[in-house]
């Protein structure tokens, strides 16, 4: 008995030590430049700049395959972080990708929702729960706001709400915004909870 006890905790030393020089020979060494850039980007994963994802984009800069002004949810100040990092100028965003907005959460009419799951498919950060002709709901402080939920929704039960600016967010809004708040008050939703629950009046 002690012989086989001793035998498989050598093997599982010899086999442990050879993993982790397998590890060590056969590692893939990151783009340190790709990481930089990537850790500036939102995170939406919307796809707007067109790659599959914010750190598709990031690799794509950092070869020098796509521009630093293609994030439409990064907006002006990502653009200004990308060209402080690479030691370029800053550039207006490209209107071919999008406009700048505020940001946004997912928001779903729970009593029209039909559970069809199409935005939990389209998802790219897993922000929506739910299960086959249930009703869905939004976690508030995992969605980044990208709208790939919005388009495959068969019943139109999906709404983009401001999400309620904090503190260290926060920024003097234009005099361009402060207008445009003042003539169209929309329903907001804040951090911390599931899904904000609007009158649907509010959202109709």
């Amino acid at each position: 008995m002690w012989t086989a006890i001793l035998v498989f905790t050598l093997l599982a030393l010899v086999l442990g030590l050879l993993l982790g020089f397998a590890g060590q020979a056969f590692k893939v060494e990151g783009d340190p430049l790709a990481d930089k850039i990537d850790a500036l980007l939102p995170q939406t994963q919307c796809g707007q700049c067109g790659y599959p994802g914010c750190r598709p984009y990031a690799e794509a800069i950092a070869r020098g395959e796509a521009d630093i002004n293609q994030c439409p949810p990064g907006g002006e100040a990502t653009i200004k972080a990308l060209a402080d990092l690479l030691g370029v100028e800053p550039k207006p965003l490209s209107a071919e990708h999008g406009v700048e907005k505020p940001k946004t959460v997912a928001w779903i009419d729970e009593q029209v929702c039909i559970g069809c799951t199409l935005c939990i498919q389209a998802c790219p950060v897993d922000a929506i729960v739910g299960a086959p002709k249930l009703m869905h709901t939004v976690i508030v402080d995992e969605c980044t706001g990208c709208e790939l939920c919005v388009a495959p929704c068969p019943v139109d039960c999906i709404y983009m709400l401001p999400l309620q600016a904090q503190l260290e967010q926060w920024r003097w809004p234009s005099p361009e915004e402060r207008v445009e708040i003042a003539e169209a008050p929309v329903p907001h939703v804040s951090e911390g909870r599931t899904q904000a629950l609007p009158e649907r009046g509010d959202v109709a």
